[in-house]
């Protein structure tokens, strides 16, 4: 072999240095039926662990949710509450991962602060406009699916066996667009929050977890269902407490569901 075919041979060091290649879909654990438990629990030890930060936090998740309310109470019109809602779809990516660094913190043995609540939200703000823009491209398609129902079941008084139809059919459609829902956002914002990933891979990632955890993640669901429904029963005080321990909670079932190990801490 001359001395030029050997120039031309490629680096043995730099072949062996190539970082391995991740996979596309971030791998998971197979959880057991108690699980949604122990995340509650720990979620509950963390605001526990910093009360300071979490009534903060709940206060603006109360005091926006009131907002919301009132003007979509007031004024009734569908334009100005899509606004409204397309405006919340987009800050509660960023209070969530706000709560989650929290968590991040208190398992990593610091002291959680504000700021660093702020450099995180500020570091995935492309990313939580990304996860807005699919989840409400959703809520668009959803409610567009409900005009079409309408249109296929046209309202009749007095004939219960349309209305069944209607009632059958609407619950087996909106359920898809919930658990759509659902599947994107169980795990991909813990995911940005703790990882430097893209949004396109958390999103797609967490559907995979949950599908192949269907009965734990639906058992899950129920909860957070249940605990919501609690917080907009109490006036929306008691969204104040319940959003935070939610959001820690969550950030735990990421932690033990989704191996991110592939990815740089970010």
């Amino acid at each position: 072999m001359s001395v030029v075919d050997m120039d031309n041979l490629p680096d043995r060091h730099e072949q062996d240095c190539d970082p391995p290649p991740r996979p596309f879909v971030t791998p998971c654990r197979q959880l057991q039926m108690d699980a949604p438990w122990r995340w509650l629990r720990l979620g509950w030890h963390d605001l526990r662990r910093a009360p300071a930060l979490s009534a903060m936090f709940g206060a603006v998740i109360v005091i926006v949710s009131a907002a919301i309310s009132w003007f979509a109470w007031s004024l009734g019109r569908f334009a100005l509450l899509a606004v409204l809602l397309s405006g919340f779809v987009f800050l509660a990516p960023l209070i969530g991962v706000g709560l989650y660094s929290v968590s991040r913190a208190l398992l990593d043995g610091r002291q959680p602060r504000l700021a660093d609540s702020f450099v995180v939200a500020r570091r995935v703000l492309g990313h939580a406009s990304i996860f807005a823009l699919i989840q409400f491209v959703i809520v668009l398609v959803w409610s567009r699916s409900g005009m079409m129902l309408v249109a296929f079941f046209p309202e009749q008084e007095g004939n219960t066996h349309v209305l069944m139809e209607f009632l059958a059919v609407g619950s087996l459609v909106g359920s898809v667009f919930a658990a759509l829902t659902f599947s994107i956002a169980a795990f991909s914002l813990p995911m940005i929050a703790d990882r430097e990933v893209d949004m396109v891979t958390a999103c797609i990632s967490s559907i995979n977890a949950v599908l192949r955890n269907k009965w734990v993640m639906l058992e899950w669901a129920v909860i957070l269902c249940l605990l919501t429904a609690f917080g907009f029963a109490s006036a929306l005080l008691g969204l104040g407490l319940v959003m935070p321990w939610l959001a820690y909670a969550t950030y735990h079932a990421y932690r033990e569901t989704i191996d991110a190990s592939a990815w740089p801490p970010a």
